[in-house]
């Protein structure tokens, strides 16, 4: 038993410790929610089954959150990323999000645009345009003409500039924290039915042309996201039902963000 995990869990659920303690305690031994709520309610103070797959599901994702944090440490060290600032962040990393977006900008991946720009030398141009200090950014840019380089003039430089400096937002953690609070609280979930397929997924019409928001819809089953994955699960290629989310922001126009849903295996 993780006294951490445990602790963590009292924090989040306002459950005792014992009761806490004693739940994982059974759940570890190989009990199953309904018996634990059932049988040992003198064990855990009388939990019902929603505290107590709440214990569980918990448990089971503090341990991944632990064993994925290891993984990540490790890689960084091989690697020779690893310093003590980031390794005090990823140690306090307090769930999956949060710690992937740590690790993202160190993650090994694929040639991008961003790197194509590095190596013909814009990465000073990115952090310049970036710093976003009144430059004139046509200006700036000429000084990085260079066709030996790929870089033909200065709006080739400013493309490969634009590239890194989005490359550099991706990869930010504040940033992907924010843009994650904003869907979180503004997000709209909408489901539509596929072309030609309203037959095929009558079971499922409730959901052709649904809408939601995503903060009411993450409270209760029957109009959560996970609902919609599941009702999409039985759906052969090509998927029946499909989904998005739209953010509304003060600033700037809609964004929309597909949501392309798990087929069946």
């Amino acid at each position: 038993m993780n006294d951490a995990h445990i602790a963590a869990i009292v924090t989040e659920s306002g459950l005792s410790p014992a009761q806490v303690s004693a739940t994982a305690a059974l759940l570890a031994e190989g009990a199953t929610v309904p018996f634990v709520a059932r049988y040992r309610k003198e064990a855990t103070g009388s939990l019902d089954e929603i505290q107590i797959t709440l214990v569980r599901d918990r448990l089971h994702a503090l341990a991944a959150l632990d064993a994925r944090r290891e993984a990540v440490l490790k890689s960084l060290e091989q690697h020779g990323h690893l310093t003590a600032e980031l390794k005090t962040k990823i140690d306090a990393a307090a769930s999956l999000s949060e710690l992937e977006d740590l690790y993202l900008p160190y993650r090994p991946k694929r040639r991008t645009r961003a790197t194509v720009a590095r190596e013909k030398g814009l990465a000073p141009l990115a952090q310049l345009l970036f710093e976003q200090n009144g430059c004139l950014p046509v200006k700036e840019a000429a000084a990085f003409v260079d066709p030996e380089k790929g870089v033909a003039d200065s709006q080739e430089a400013l493309a490969g500039a634009r590239d890194i400096m989005a490359e550099m937002v991706n990869e930010n953690p504040a940033a992907r924290a924010d843009l994650r609070q904003l869907f979180a609280a503004q997000a709209v979930i909408r489901s539509t039915v596929a072309t030609g397929q309203e037959a095929a997924g009558a079971k499922y019409r409730d959901y052709f042309d649904w809408t939601e928001p995503a903060a009411s819809a993450a409270t209760r089953v029957p109009g959560s996201p996970i609902m919609i994955r599941v009702a999409s699960r039985w759906a052969s290629r090509p998927s029946r039902l499909k989904a998005s989310f739209v953010a509304n922001s003060m600033v700037s126009p809609k964004r929309t963000m597909p949501m392309y849903l798990p087929r069946s295996s």
